[in-house]
């Protein structure tokens, strides 16, 4: 019933309901509401707000909003994680269109009834478009860069892509009601990645998931490099917990960064190996057999070394924190991924917020 022949035609103006987990966000939140309350769509409108145990204020802070505007729904999320509370929020729901929405994004004006003319156009049972990642400091902006650039994070449509099409995923997403009543909604045993699991059993089911850039989507990452690396380690384990289930269903790319762990922590070994005389005794065809490891290894820093030297549009210090943020997101990315091969995901939680 998700294959786009399938689907019933949408009604010409369908409710909106839009669905927000939320935990420790009391710097981000109501500035996240506000854009969704500001849409351009003259259909129904509501925001359920999945709310965790925040111990920053940011329940005082959505209670006040929803006591001024009924169109704003609360639900308890004790858990406080994201697809609980994600499946929480659909639960409340009672429009045709679902619209995941995120404390660190802001939509564009004009987001849901772009998402709607896509859904209809195209019959697609879920559609997202582009995170256009922002910055407000150096080191956010430097962020923000990363997520944007191929060598960042890379892959994706939703990052760098410009052509609508099919894709594999999306971010956040404009989804059709008939996705959660067909799927039974998030995977609630994925604390990460559960919009990647949605989406993969929405296209075994025949639906279809696209991407349309014209859905643009602000992004504010995290604003210090230790909240930024936890967020990363954590994203990394829980991926590998994906691949640990679905194998070959998942992309190549998101083999880069454990390899480029195992491959620094080679030429790292065999640097100590030659600095302290370990190889004198290995024969010469050996030691320069070895001596490769370094290759790889060197043309990741000069990759690193010629992005940053082509970021000429920003700031002595952005581009200082570009060379940093780089690494550091593919490192701490790869190795969670490695530990997660390893044991699994069990209770790893992202401890970033």
């Amino acid at each position: 019933m998700l294959a786009p022949t399938e689907l019933p035609p949408l009604d010409a103006l369908p409710g909106v309901s839009y669905i927000m987990p939320i935990l420790n966000e009391a710097d981000h939140v109501e500035e996240a509401v506000s854009t969704i309350l500001a849409q351009d769509y003259p259909g129904q409108k509501e925001i359920v707000v999945a709310l965790g145990p925040s111990t920053d204020g940011t329940t005082e802070v959505v209670r006040r909003m929803a006591a001024a505007d009924p169109r704003i729904i609360t639900v308890d999320n004790p858990a406080g994680d994201t697809p609980i509370g994600l499946n929480l929020a659909v639960a409340r729901t009672t429009h045709a269109v679902v619209i995941r929405v995120d404390a660190h994004s802001e939509l564009t004006a004009d987001y849901t009834a772009r998402g709607v003319a896509v859904l209809r156009e195209t019959r697609a049972a879920n559609a997202g478009g582009l995170m256009r990642a922002r910055g407000r400091t150096a080191f956010q902006r430097a962020v923000a860069r990363a997520y944007m650039s191929r060598i960042g994070l890379g892959g994706p449509a939703y990052h760098a892509g410009d052509e609508a099409q099919e894709a594999e995923s999306a971010y956040l997403g404009v989804f059709r009601r008939e996705v959660f009543d067909a799927l039974d909604g998030f995977d609630e045993t994925l604390r990460r990645g559960q919009d990647w699991e949605l989406n993969l059993r929405l296209r075994e089911a025949g639906g279809l998931v696209w991407f349309a850039p014209e859905l643009q989507v602000t992004y504010w990452p995290r604003a210090t490099w230790s909240n930024l690396v936890k967020q990363f380690y954590a994203t990394g384990v829980w991926r590998a917990e994906i691949v640990r289930r679905y194998g070959a269903r998942n992309s190549a790319r998101y083999f880069a960064p454990p390899l480029l762990v195992l491959g620094v922590t080679a030429s790292l070994v065999e640097a100590v190996l030659q600095l302290t005389g370990s190889t004198r005794s290995w024969p010469r065809f050996v030691r320069g057999f070895t001596s490769l490891v370094h290759v790889p290894s060197a043309a990741y820093a000069a990759g690193i070394v010629t992005a940053v030297w082509r970021a000429d549009d920003a700031g002595i210090r952005e581009r200082l924190w570009f060379g940093l943020v780089l690494p550091s997101m593919h490192v701490s990315w790869g190795a969670g991924f490695l530990r997660g091969l390893a044991t699994g995901a069990a209770s790893n939680r992202d401890r970033s917020r």
